[in-house]
């Protein structure tokens, strides 16, 4: 398949996602009527909602990474060239951010407005290097064992991730940066996101040792 095709794809997918999750963040801070907890619910529900179908469509024609993390790991263990992984990451970022633009658009708000949720320190670090390894390690070993079950085994990581660790689980370098250009729900302050980011390549790195460990050879290609 031209590399062009699958760009288009994970563009698609990646801006999908982040209409997705800031987009049922504006909406759920808006109907919970103060109510943090229903308002996660509804966040992490539509996002886990969302990542389902996107991985189903668009698994077949890039994989469906939506994700630098997944990108790289697929370049480290051989699957993808260094200038593929290159191009996927940048319209990744590019994609993320249409994303963000696009949610604030639908809802009528500043289509640019830096973040100014605090997410920092060891707790939300950890939160996102546990998040990033288990999101990983699903998708790494869900490849190899249960192909046809990954876009349900990613979604449903990822809801319970959102409940799970006190990052409500980014676990995506792309997604941070994004999220560092809205001031709702979903939000980050721009100078926390290279501590998260940092933290997800440490969770990604720690994801592909087990990995290896567990299964010599992983395939690594999402497919719905």
């Amino acid at each position: 398949m031209p590399l062009s095709r699958k760009l288009l794809a994970e563009f698609l997918g990646t801006a999908l996602l982040l209409v997705a999750i800031v987009g049922s963040g504006i909406m759920a801070q808006s109907r919970s009527h103060g109510n943090d907890g229903v308002a996660l619910l509804a966040n992490a529900a539509a996002t886990g909602g969302a990542l389902y179908v996107l991985i189903v469509l668009f698994g077949p024609l890039s994989g469906a990474h939506f994700n630098p993390v997944v990108t790289l790991a697929m370049r480290v263990r051989g699957e993808l060239s260094g200038r593929d992984a290159m191009a996927y990451v940048a319209v990744q970022l590019l994609a993320a951010i249409a994303g963000v633009l696009i949610a604030h658009a639908m809802f009528g708000l500043d289509l640019l407005q830096p973040g100014t949720r605090v997410r920092t320190g060891v707790p939300q670090w950890t939160s996102e290097a546990v998040a990033t390894f288990g999101l990983l390690l699903t998708i790494l070993l869900g490849a190899r064992h249960r192909p046809a079950a990954l876009p349900s085994l990613v979604a449903s990581y990822i809801f319970a991730a959102y409940w799970f660790t006190a990052s409500t689980s980014f676990a995506n370098p792309a997604v941070t940066v994004a999220r560092a250009l809205t001031q709702t729900f979903s939000g980050i302050r721009p100078a926390d996101v290279a501590g998260f980011v940092v933290a997800q390549g440490v969770g990604a790195c720690l994801a592909l040792i087990v990995a290896g460990l567990l299964v010599p050879r992983v395939g690594v290609e999402l497919r719905g």
